[in-house]
């Protein structure tokens, strides 16, 4: 079985290694050091080349953040899809460029896709963050028996956009449906939040003090995660009185 190994993972690179043109002396060292060359191919020139290319283009991002725009635009022009303008409306979601995206996002919800769950949960996203708040609010009611829109960030903003409305009773409905210990730090604090900003103190402190408690019995990692929002929901809570 090692054996076997060796062979195929010399012939897969051998294969890349001909078919990218690269340097025939990286042939030599994978037939005559089938682990270590093979290894060294692979860091040198796939997993390596792959990871410089990723940070290539977060850093185009940073520094061009139209370019991704633009690439995007090119892209559909050449080939209308339903995924290349889907893919266009949350490039400028993204990039705050709320009226372009909606505009995207229904122009895709048509046909067949006129009730994809995911455009229209990111079209009452963009629709949330543009203000227009009961557009927002009547998307997502075309979503809301979905069994995805539950505890979905859909159904967050959903919450977030009812109270908005001064729907305050039904906007606590789904906002505390996150109320999950060890979960949804992020939305919990906008829980924490809603309650302060409603005059329900008591609530807003029972929950900023399970997320500060909870921190106590963490893993590491998920303590890594959270801390911000954690931090935030300890320094919020020595302001509710």
């Amino acid at each position: 079985m090692y054996y076997y190994l060796i062979f195929a993972l010399q012939g897969f690179c051998v294969y890349h290694c001909y078919t990218n043109r690269n340097n025939y002396y990286w042939i030599l060292a994978i037939i005559f050091l089938p682990v270590i060359g093979s290894l060294l191919y692979l860091f040198m020139n796939v997993i390596r080349k792959r990871d410089i290319e990723v940070v290539q283009e977060q850093l185009e991002t940073v520094i061009n953040p139209s370019k991704k725009i633009k690439d995007l635009e090119k892209r559909f022009k050449f080939s209308a899809t339903f995924q290349n303008q889907v893919a266009l409306a949350d490039g400028y979601l993204e990039e705050a460029q709320y009226e372009a995206a909606i505009t995207n996002y229904e122009a895709a919800l048509k046909d067949v896709f006129a009730q994809d769950f995911y455009v229209l949960s990111k079209l009452q996203e963009a629709y949330y963050y543009k203000t227009d708040f009961q557009a927002s609010v009547d998307t997502a009611n075309r979503i809301v028996e979905s069994p995805k829109f539950k505890k979905s960030r859909a159904s967050f903003l959903y919450g977030m956009a009812l109270e908005k409305l001064g729907k305050i009773d039904d906007a606590e409905k789904w906002l505390y449906s996150f109320d999950a210990p060890y979960n949804y730090y992020m939305e919990r604090l906008e829980l924490a939040r809603f309650y302060a900003r409603n005059n329900k103190k008591d609530l807003a402190k029972s929950v900023y003090e399970e997320m500060v408690n909870e921190a106590e019995n963490m893993s590491k990692q998920s303590l890594r995660t959270n801390k911000l929002l954690i931090r935030k929901a300890k320094e919020e809570l020595q302001l509710v009185h």
